[in-house]
């Protein structure tokens, strides 16, 4: 198997398709939930519409370096957006982490070996490669931190 399909079939596992690690994926564990369920507060919990922005901000914001644009997110804005107020706002997040997800497994399905293997926009931040598995696990944190929130409010 080539390193574009391993690291997209990755990526399809943990974001819209996967059984196989933790027989879930994201996709299926937010496209469920309402907006009050996606606010509602756990003890000091983020919520799971936080956490599905802010895996989402990462996403965009790496899609945009994988589209040949610049890498403009900072870690400190990750938690930042507009309050979710309604079923559309949440419904608006869900369908925005979805296609941004697909089309981020898709530009990764489509790099070269070369390119996945080259820095990612700096030397400090590694390669291409590196940045994607950081992303698979770093993802896999928070759908584990979703899973649990949500067993909390079901």
């Amino acid at each position: 198997m080539k390193l574009n399909e391993y690291l997209a079939n990755r990526l399809k596992e943990i974001f819209t398709e996967g059984k196989w690690v933790l027989g879930t994926n994201f996709k299926e564990q937010i496209i469920d939930l309402d907006w009050k369920q996606a606010t509602q507060k756990i003890d000091d919990f983020n919520t799971i519409a936080d956490l599905t922005f802010h895996i989402d901000y990462h996403i965009a914001g790496v899609k945009k370096v994988l589209k040949g644009g610049t890498l403009d997110i900072r870690d400190k804005y990750s938690f930042d957006y507009s309050p979710i107020k309604s079923e559309q706002d949440w419904q608006n997040l869900v369908s925005k982490f979805c296609l941004d997800a697909d089309e981020f497994i898709e530009l990764v399905e489509n790099m070269s070996e070369e390119k996945i293997l080259s820095d990612f926009v700096d030397k400090q931040y590694g390669n291409y490669c590196r940045n994607i598995d950081a992303m698979i696990e770093h993802s896999y944190y928070h759908l584990g931190q979703i899973i649990l929130i949500k067993k909390r409010i079901k």
